[in-house]
């Protein structure tokens, strides 16, 4: 990890302690809704007041899609924040509030040592060490903006990932019913941009997947494509009733939306899984079927997914954050999902409360997208928060 080392915790990205030289000022938030582009743009210039630092994070809902590079220029005209990466999404994130369908821009701002952080994407072609390069090193971790609509965007996002020092990336797959733009210093060439940072900026990370676990992790024993035909043995079907605890196949049709199967992640330093759809059953043949490619070997489990469920795995992932923390964050980053949010937590800005109630008043911007990046993988159905401390 060069000049940095990273201490075991709780949870997918340990918090990360480094010895390189950390500028530690408070980030400045701003955020409105309603209007033209130009008016919210100056209220949260106004919000983040003089001299807000020299990094910013802006996100925008889709009513303003095509105005990325437009609105970029404006906030750095009003605030002097040089370098701008943002994205866009139906919803937006801000310290206890969403802002869904309705036209919302949120910006939040930092002061970082020059050679700490590095924007990429605006050149064309795929992400590679150069373009991540920042100061004299690689990077340690990058903030991530992805297109949904790219074909390989797992493959990229693996990619990528590789050339960080702690194989993280962290972010999410901008969601429109428009143009999908993200930004980085001017409009994104490619599937991906953000921002690299090095090992002298101190981060923490954690994801939830809203999921509760259905009986024992299993092994893939018959797999084709994206069917499971056998686990442990035994046909997928007969193993999915009896973990989820229902017989008949038409009281498991009721259920769809609520079960799911979690793929387990290969390398990780803890048990975990990447949740996929369940798409189908086949009685007769009593095989399942799963949004994503399976193979034989591979562990597989169940997961439900519900109101009560998902605030369980929100809160553990907050208390696991917090416990892990050594200072208050100076600011963070969330990327939840367009599924989540207020019908699966159980009221508007249900979920963004639940951090404000967990870390305090911490400057918070993000997005609700079309898929969720943590560590080397894209998600669905997921939150993930990153902390800058």
């Amino acid at each position: 990890m060069g000049r940095g080392e990273i201490s075991a915790a709780a949870g997918l990205m340990p918090v990360c302690r480094f010895s390189g030289a950390v500028v530690t000022e408070r980030f400045r938030l701003g955020h409105a809704s309603g209007g033209d582009w130009r008016q919210l743009a100056a209220q949260c210039a106004a919000q983040l007041g003089e001299q807000p630092g020299n990094l910013g994070f802006f996100y925008v809902t889709d009513y303003f899609a095509s105005h990325s590079a437009a609105i970029a220029g404006e906030l750095r005209r009003l605030t002097g924040v040089e370098h701008w990466a943002g994205s866009v999404g139906i919803g937006i994130c801000a310290t206890g509030i969403e802002y869904l369908d309705q036209p919302a821009l949120v910006t939040l701002a930092g002061n970082f040592a020059p050679d700490s952080f590095r924007l990429f994407g605006s050149e064309a072609g795929h992400p590679n060490a150069g373009m991540l390069r920042c100061g004299d090193g690689p990077p340690s971790i990058a903030v991530v903006h992805g297109d949904a609509q790219s074909a390989d965007i797992t493959k990229q996002v693996q990619a990528l990932a590789t050339l960080t020092e702690s194989g993280f990336v962290v972010g999410g797959l901008a969601s429109s019913r428009r143009r999908c733009s993200n930004y980085a210093n001017g409009l994104a060439a490619g599937a991906l941009s953000g921002v690299a940072f090095s090992d002298g900026v101190t981060v923490a990370t954690r994801l939830t997947q809203g999921c509760s676990p259905l009986g024992a992790a299993r092994r893939i024993t018959g797999a084709q494509n994206n069917i499971v035909l056998e686990l442990d043995g035994r046909p997928a079907l007969e193993v999915l009733r009896e973990d989820v605890g229902i017989s008949d196949n038409e009281e498991l049709s009721q259920l769809g939306g609520q079960i799911f199967v979690g793929l387990a992640v290969t390398g990780a330093d803890i048990e975990d899984y990447v949740v996929r759809n369940l798409i189908g059953i086949d009685p007769a043949n009593r095989l399942i079927a799963v949004g994503d490619l399976v193979q034989k070997g591979q562990r597989l489990r169940f997961f439900r997914r519900d109101h009560e469920s998902a605030r369980s795995d929100m809160q553990r992932m907050l208390d696991s954050i917090r416990e892990g923390l050594y200072t208050k964050p100076r600011g963070a980053l969330y990327f939840s999902c367009l599924g989540r949010g207020g019908a699966l937590l159980g009221g508007e800005s249900a979920e963004l409360k639940m951090i404000e109630a967990a870390m305090g008043d911490v400057p918070l911007a993000g997005f609700f997208g079309n898929g969720e990046i943590s560590r080397n993988l894209v998600y669905g159905y997921t939150g993930v928060l990153m902390l800058f401390l």
